[in-house]
């Protein structure tokens, strides 16, 4: 008699799982399908984009892991399992791992946008957090910066993403400034001729723009004399250096006398 309960119960659940169980077979097997082809696409895509190589990878691993998970949720509802309890246990999950991890998620967020938005790349030279040098990498948490005596920084990204950034590379030149203090006897325009002779001669400067001589500021005992020349952004220190040390001895050389000069 129980037997015959038994296989009564076991019909009829077969005649209501039955075409469910094959529905869920065959949706599983399109759906196996579906991704292995978006994969693909979604690969060309990314290359064709041109997106950073270290955010591609995550991008189609993350593409593709939801397109699991809503395989996994169609499968589920097709079946007839309940979700309630498994939502209410991911859902726990989250807002703890969320609660466990904000700082890292914000990290992990501002990575993605910084790698999708590009506001410097590996080889610009930036001054961020008190530090200045060049991006060496930019990972899903945190950028590299050497600075310029080869220190290696780290950054959080979340303090890329919310704080200024000088981006000194980007353009692909940058002014550099001399200023010096001059006697009011001394003529202006001798000074300028000898300094547009030497910033003429320094290869290293840029012809456009066009660099300028001028006096910057009046005072009492003097006047100050501006140099602007235009330069490539990497090794800008070392040029710096080296143009204010070739002003120096032209003008020692033309028989002017600067502040302080014995």
């Amino acid at each position: 008699m129980n037997l015959d309960k038994f296989y009564e119960k076991a019909m009829d659940w077969i005649l209501v799982m039955g075409p469910r169980i094959l529905i869920a077979i065959l949706v599983l097997f399109a759906g196996l399908w579906v991704i292995r082809i978006l994969k693909k696409w979604t690969r060309k895509r990314i290359q064709k984009r041109a997106i950073s190589s270290t955010l591609a990878p995550f991008l189609q691993s993350l593409i593709i892991t939801i397109l699991y998970i809503l395989l996994i949720l169609l499968l589920m509802q097709i079946l007839g399992i309940q979700m309630t309890l498994f939502a209410a246990i991911i859902g726990g999950v989250t807002v703890a791992l969320g609660l466990a991890l904000s700082g890292t998620m914000q990290n992990f967020a501002s990575g993605i946008l910084i790698l999708l938005l590009k506001p410097f790349r590996i080889g610009d030279n930036i001054v961020t957090q008190g530090q200045e040098g060049t991006v060496t990498a930019i990972e899903i948490f945190y950028t590299v910066i050497t600075t310029f005596d080869n220190k290696i920084v780290i950054v959080p990204n979340s303090k890329l993403s919310n704080e200024i950034i000088i981006n000194t590379s980007r353009e692909g030149k940058r002014r550099m400034d001399i200023e010096f203090k001059v006697n009011y006897g001394i003529d202006i325009e001798k000074v300028r001729y000898i300094i547009a002779g030497i910033v003429k001669e320094d290869k290293d400067i840029l012809s456009e723009p066009e660099p300028r001589i001028g006096i910057s500021t009046l005072e009492p005992d003097g006047y100050k004399v501006m140099v602007n020349a235009w330069v490539k952004p990497h090794g800008f220190v070392d040029e710096r250096m080296g143009l204010q040390e070739k002003i120096i001895d032209g003008i020692k050389k033309a028989g002017i006398k600067l502040p302080g000069m014995a």
